[in-house]
Order: C-alpha cells, then structure tokens, then sequence
C-alpha cells in the first residue's frame, strides 16, 4: 500500500509533506501559545494542520518501512547503520506529532471558550510549546538522518 506511486519509491516523495509541515505546524502552535493577540490569525491553519501532520508522518513512515524492506532488507555495513538510525527517529516523530496535534487542537478549543478558565489555557500552552520543540528536534534529526543516509 505504501511502496510506490506511478512506479516509483512513495518514500521520497512524501517525505517532504512531512519534513515541511511538521516544523510549520510546530511554529505555528508555538506562536499561537506564546502570542494570544496572533491566535484570530492562525485558528484556522492550526486546525487545519493539526491532523495532516501526523497523517503525513505515519505515511512517510510506512513508506519507509516498505522501501526498506523491498530495497534494502540486506543492507549491511555503514549503510545499513545509517537506515537503522533513521528508521529510529520514525515512531518518536510520530508520536510527537500526534501528541502536538492533539495538544494544540485542545488549546484552540480551550481558547475559544471561557469556561475553561486560565489554568487550562497556561497548561495547554507549556505542553504545546513543549511538544512544538520536540517535534522540531525529531524532524531535524530525522532529515538528516535520512540525508546523511541517502548521500553520505
């Protein structure tokens, strides 16, 4: 399901909704944590990429598995050190950008309403700026994983 598209690797080719939307999502909720008066501006993106990142990641992930699997199964030596490395950061990724979505969809709901009071809002925020730099951290080291893989 997730090897090719039109005969070639699906990996490389939805890696980078991955590596371009995750760190978009991430300054994005950041900002709408950190700066309230940003939030009429962003609601809509935030809500919008909140379920396309991880959808994006999962698929980048299982197309990578695949094209393991069919491509480099017997991959040994350096090579096959650097793949394990950066198959490493694929489910840490993963759940750092479900944990990010979820996290900043609540906070868009937490801010709309006023019944849920400043406390909720403060702690949504924290844990949303939290989750924004470990998913920045895990793209990053992903990517260049990835990279160092491919052309290293």
């Amino acid at each position: 399901m997730f090897a090719e598209i039109a005969g070639l690797p699906l990996h490389p080719l939805v890696v980078h909704a991955a590596v371009v939307l995750t760190p978009l999502l991430a300054v994005l909720a950041a900002a709408y944590a950190l700066v309230p008066r940003t939030r009429p501006a962003l609601t809509w993106a935030l809500v919008g990429l909140s379920p396309v990142v991880p959808v994006s990641v999962l698929v980048a992930r299982e197309s990578g598995e695949e094209l393991e699997e069919s491509r480099f199964a017997s991959a040994g030596g350096r090579l096959g050190e650097l793949i394990d490395e950066h198959e490493g950061f694929g489910t840490p990724l993963l759940l750092v950008t479900l944990a990010l979505g979820a996290v900043s969809a609540a906070l868009v709901h937490v801010t709309r309403r006023d019944r849920f009071g400043r406390t909720a809002e403060s702690a949504l925020s924290a844990l949303t700026v939290v989750l924004a730099v470990a998913a920045i951290y895990y793209v990053v080291r992903s990517g260049h994983s990835g990279a160092a893989a491919v052309w290293g």
